[in-house]
């Protein structure tokens, strides 16, 4: 089986010098290799098989076989990594707490492992009979929350 720490130094030897940033990689059993990356401004093909042709001429498949896949995290998916929840910042985001409240809001501040998401909720003000909608931060931890993902908006 090929391990996974080889293929993670291929990668970050791939990535010195380069604004993309590792998301995940996964080396089954069976020696599939699905490897993840991201940027700022998003993946482009041509990156995706530089990388995968940079893995390929690496390892040795007389050695090992292997199934490679190179690609982008993906928008929508949940965040992985620290650089993710940056990229995101001032962006509408999705979380799902560990008790299982989804929470809609403004991704404000990122400080791993903690992230701030800024809600509107109403609000009980003094002196005032009707509640009001007001911006109220709420500070989660990445490690203590099922997810955290871009909320797709198509309004």
């Amino acid at each position: 089986m090929i391990e996974k720490n080889i293929v993670k130094a291929l990668v970050e030897e791939w990535l010195e010098d380069k604004d993309y940033f590792l998301v995940d990689i996964e080396v089954s059993n069976d020696n599939r290799i699905v490897v993840e990356i991201d940027h700022a401004d998003g993946v482009w093909i041509e990156d995706c098989v530089e990388l995968s042709r940079y893995i390929e001429d690496r390892l040795d498949r007389e050695k090992e076989d292997f199934e490679l896949e190179v690609g982008s995290a993906g928008l929508g998916q949940p965040f992985k990594v620290e650089q993710q929840y940056i990229n995101f910042i001032g962006k509408e985001v999705e979380v799902l707490t560990a008790d299982g409240k989804k929470v809609h809001g403004v991704l404000t501040a990122v400080a791993a492992p903690k992230f701030t998401v800024t809600v509107d909720e109403k609000v009980k003000v003094e002196g005032k009979k009707r509640p009001e909608v007001q911006a109220v931060a709420h500070e989660y931890d990445m490690t203590q929350v099922k997810y955290c993902k871009y909320l797709i908006n198509f309004k």
